[in-house]
């Protein structure tokens, strides 16, 4: 059984996404609905990571329950943030910025996925409960990268 790898693999994946958003929040302050709603679902990913870090241990794992999801740049990002305004060169980074969480919040729904269908194979009800639970936060986190994408694109790159 290889659930132990899957739950691994997802801790650092909801790891990596938390710290991406609070990332993407501190460098576009600037847009107070990207920087609040941001700051937000990364606390899902926070709690995520919490939840399987818990899970983890009925699978011999210690994973870190609260690991560092902040990058240490945030202050600094976000005056550069509030320093530059709503400058275009800004603008376009930010589109960067949510195609890439978009990407990485894609991963870590593969990830909730296979482990939900590891859980399901093996009988781990508790882990498919908690695979329920999480993933259509990840699914919405997704989601509200896309539909960033699609409201600031046509702005951004018609200006």
């Amino acid at each position: 059984m290889k659930l132990d790898l899957a739950i691994r693999e997802l801790h650092r994946a909801e790891r990596t996404l938390a710290r991406e958003l609070t990332s993407v929040a501190a460098r576009h302050k600037a847009d107070h609905e990207v920087y609040h709603v941001a700051r937000d679902i990364a606390g899902w990913s926070t709690d995520h990571v919490h939840r399987l870090a818990r899970a983890g241990h009925r699978y011999g794992l210690d994973l870190d329950s609260a690991p560092r999801t902040a990058p240490r740049t945030a202050p600094v990002q976000e005056r550069l943030s509030t320093l530059l305004g709503h400058r275009s060169e800004p603008a376009l980074l930010l589109l960067v910025d949510l195609r890439h969480l978009h990407r990485v919040a894609a991963g870590v729904s593969l990830d909730w996925e296979l482990l939900a269908q590891g859980a399901q194979a093996t009988g781990d009800t508790e882990l498919l409960e908690l695979a329920r639970r999480c993933h259509p936060d990840t699914l919405r986190q997704m989601r509200w990268a896309n539909s960033m994408l699609k409201i600031l694109a046509p702005q951004i790159l018609a200006s």
